[in-house]
């Protein structure tokens, strides 16, 4: 399985002001373009990271997943949610030949940790021997950073100020998640065993 990111997060969707006051930046630094980019590059940092770890898509954008085979042929499991919708699903021959599916032969089951696409009739469309299959879709828990949960919200901009302040440190403590940041996404990650319980009980 391969994902892909298709469209990246709009600048304007950053908070680039909101983390600039979480950093206690003056009015006089905050006109400075050149640390703009810089804070916006800490802040997709920041994004990518969670959204790693969390198996969560935060600003909603498509994204594509390619898959040689299907793990169930009545339904195949996303690699990232929430999926608000699929756009496509296509089916590509060993010779590049693209077969649109139509939409009305599957269906998006809707999950807060392992969305799903299922046949509306016995299973999905046949891959081809040596072929893929191919699913656009939009994931992402809102439009826009005013509508993120506001325990994510706050775990990006920790985590960008933490790659801000090891700014200057090539290794030690900067690529590190710290524990506050941990805890705020611990509910959010995709559960894959028991044992996690009570790792950031307060």
């Amino acid at each position: 399985m391969i994902l892909k990111e298709e469209t990246k997060v709009a600048q304007t969707a950053l908070p680039l002001e909101v983390f600039k006051q979480h950093l206690r930046l003056g009015t006089g630094f905050a006109a400075d373009a050149v640390q703009d980019a810089v804070l916006e590059g800490y802040l997709r940092a920041a994004l990518a990271a969670i959204e790693g770890r969390t198996g969560k898509a935060l600003i909603a954008r498509e994204f594509s997943c390619r898959f040689d085979v299907w793990r169930e042929e009545s339904g195949q499991s996303l690699p990232l949610a929430p999926v608000k919708r699929i756009l496509e699903l296509s089916v590509v021959d060993a010779d590049d030949n693209l077969t649109i599916v139509p939409a009305e032969r599957y269906r998006l089951s809707q999950d807060f940790q392992r969305p799903r696409i299922l046949t509306r009739g016995s299973y999905l469309p046949t891959i081809p021997q040596d072929g893929f299959a191919e699913i656009y879709f939009i994931a992402g828990f809102a439009e826009d950073w005013a509508g993120l949960p506001e325990d994510l919200a706050q775990a990006v901009l920790l985590l960008a100020a933490h790659f801000y302040e090891f700014r200057h440190h090539s290794a030690e403590g900067s690529s590190e998640i710290p524990f506050g940041v941990d805890c705020l996404i611990e509910r959010y990650r995709t559960v894959r065993s028991f044992g996690r319980i009570g790792a950031c009980a307060v």
